[in-house]
């Protein structure tokens, strides 16, 4: 009889916690116990979002209009930056078996990526030197996403500077112009764009931190920046609020590997350093132009020499280049048998200019026009010597 009263007191509890809890629920549209009981599903009408936002535009109105700037100074500079993709042939190594004897193994197509900014409505594109260094093969991808062959005129490997033109016959590609670097100061707004691992129009925002910073005391001086520099970037500009180039992302310092802390400071070789490499590139080239008689007409050259594809390190006792390009083969009745030009020749400078692989010395071959008498610096058994050849059409250039 004990147990039976108990149970009626709980279950009269039970009653008037319900009875006491639909009370305070009455009009309340939220779910509750009561629509779970009954099998109701949450009603998505009960998401309730904020109407206003917590700030309007006209009350910052500096960080309202800083934002559009930023907005406007990024669609500004994207259009001349470029992404620059890349692909090193590396030489299989070869090893000694006790049983096959010596064998090769197979070549590999290493790919490579990096940045870099127009400069010129006619397409000269300002990269790294370590971008294009030893490439096989070089295409550049403009900010529409078109791509193009690029030529490689000349490099400085000391400020890791290359100039390149972009093959096209194009004269409205968008450039940037080059800032004095000389002015720029510590805490001054910079952005630096790019394609960081390969994702084309990345535009990150700092401050120049420090002025002639260099990664060791064989180096020259950089620009210090903490916007964010990944691999993919280098070769593109850092800009000021005025869109003009003030540097040429080049590296990622981090510091001492042992601390396990972001330690990432970008680095920047000044625009008046890469503005002096391209503008002696551009000389040497307007003088050797002068020298050839070249007259600006379309490139069609030709001299009918195959070369090897690895580069002949050439002794400074020469007193010449130090890179040369050796024939591996020429075509009969071509302008290079005409001018006595052989099998085993090296090939050390064309028109008095020093190349920096054997495929840009068939780059500027095919850039002149035919008819032009060229002079090519020649080393064949041991003895060094000038050859003057008139270059031809190239065969399978269209009218």
């Amino acid at each position: 009889m004990e147990k039976l009263r108990r149970l009626l007191f709980a279950a009269l509890i039970f009653i008037l916690a319900a009875l006491l809890f639909s009370w305070w629920r009455h009009g309340r549209d939220e779910y509750g116990l009561p629509g779970l009981l009954r099998g109701e599903r949450p009603s998505a009408a009960n998401l309730t979002t904020p109407a206003k936002s917590k700030l309007e535009l006209d009350e910052l109105p500096l960080m309202s209009r800083l934002n559009d700037e930023f907005a406007k100074l990024s669609a500004a500079v994207l259009p001349s930056v470029v992404s620059v993709t890349t692909k090193t042939v590396r030489p299989g190594e070869m090893r000694w078996h006790p049983f096959f004897g010596l064998i090769g193994e197979r070549a590999q197509v290493v790919p490579g990526l990096g940045s870099g900014v127009i400069i010129s409505k006619e397409g000269h594109v300002v990269t790294n030197f370590h971008v294009i260094e030893g490439v096989a093969e070089i295409q550049i991808t403009t900010n529409d996403n078109k791509k193009y062959p690029v030529q490689i005129l000349d490099a400085s490997p000391e400020r890791d500077i290359a100039l390149l033109k972009i093959d096209s016959h194009r004269t409205d590609f968008q450039a940037l112009k080059f800032g004095n670097s000389d002015d720029a100061r510590v805490g001054q707004i910079v952005f630096a764009v790019g394609n960081p691992f390969g994702l084309s129009g990345t535009v990150t925002q700092g401050i120049i931190s420090a002025r002639d910073r260099h990664l060791s005391d064989s180096q020259m001086d950089y620009l210090q920046t903490d916007t964010v520099i990944n691999p993919g970037n280098s070769g593109g500009p850092l800009v000021n609020i005025r869109g003009e180039i003030i540097g040429v992302n080049v590296a990622l310092y981090r510091g001492d590997e042992s601390v396990r802390a972001w330690q990432g400071v970008g680095l920047a070789v000044p625009s008046n350093e890469a503005k002096m490499v391209v503008d002696r590139i551009l000389e040497k080239m307007r003088e050797g132009s002068r020298a050839a008689g070249v007259n600006g007409a379309s490139g069609r050259g030709y001299l009918g020499l195959e070369v090897s594809s690895e580069p002949v390190n050439i002794d400074p006792v020469w007193g010449t280049a130090r890179r040369g390009a050796m024939i591996t083969d020429i075509s009969p009745e071509s302008p290079a048998t005409e001018a006595g030009l052989r099998t085993g020749d090296v090939v050390t400078k064309f028109q008095g200019m020093a190349f920096r692989s054997p495929r840009d010395l068939l780059d500027i071959i095919r850039a002149q026009p035919p008819g032009s008498e060229v002079k090519l610096e020649v080393i064949r058994n041991n003895k060094m010597g000038d050859i003057i050849a008139r270059l031809g059409k190239r065969p399978d250039a269209t009218p």
